[in-house]
């Protein structure tokens, strides 16, 4: 059996959120199918790609494989700037507030003694090179779900009560806010800790790309931000 799991406006066009189809169904391009009779209301998002496909929890495309017991899921476009499958974590292009995350991470528990954030920014020197812009890319699904891995293991290893991660991507200016890390915790020690972690982490796994804009023209900066 496979099952087709519908979110959003997708599921309120169907009027259901869920369906099951018996195992038969080769590539997502057959699920496709399946869906597209059964909810008619819905097939020309389907047919016109208006739809992100994650099968196990992983992006898919039309060709993806697809076996007995897989669940597929139906999403309109992400909106920008809201959580989107993972909590606590963000990719978006717009500015975000530090006060208003700190004060959304202070809600989380009233066990919290300690909030310790790191905020990264955009500056006009690299390397001895100035630079007027950068322009970050990232790998759509995997960055969110690399950093969803990244804030689990931090709760779960240094005791945090709650971690916030929100990462800017496309054209930013000098002086730009690009990335930030709030970790909640019972006490400073483990707070610290996390944090510095999960930095450290997002340099080193995270599918995010930086282009600096120097006089000398645009560069790929092999390390992370």
């Amino acid at each position: 059996m496979i099952t087709v799991k519908l979110f959003a406006l997708l599921k309120d066009k169907a009027g259901r959120s869920e369906l099951s189809f018996p195992a038969g169904a080769k590539t997502v391009s057959d699920v496709l199918e399946q869906v597209s009779r059964e909810c008619p209301a819905i097939a020309d998002d389907l047919a016109n790609n208006c739809v992100r496909i994650a099968v196990n929890h992983d992006l898919a495309k039309n060709d993806t494989p697809i076996t007995d017991n897989d669940e597929v899921a139906l999403m309109p476009p992400f909106s920008g700037g809201a959580e989107g499958p993972y909590r606590g974590v963000r990719i978006q292009q717009e500015p975000f507030s530090l006060e208003q995350e700190i004060e959304h991470l202070k809600r989380s528990s009233t066990s919290i003694g300690a909030i310790v954030t790191f905020l990264g920014t955009t500056r006009d020197i690299s390397k001895g090179r100035q630079v007027a812009k950068l322009e970050f890319e990232h790998y759509p699904g995997m960055a969110e779900k690399k950093l969803a891995e990244i804030r689990e293991m931090a709760i779960w290893k240094f005791k945090a009560i709650d971690v916030t991660i929100v990462h800017r991507i496309g054209t930013l200016p000098v002086g730009e806010d690009i990335v930030l890390i709030a970790v909640a915790a019972g006490h400073r020690e483990e707070a610290f800790t996390a944090c510095r972690f999960c930095i450290d982490e997002l340099k080193r796994i995270a599918p995010i790309w930086k282009k600096e804009t120097t006089p000398d023209g645009e560069v790929w900066v092999e390390e992370h931000p």
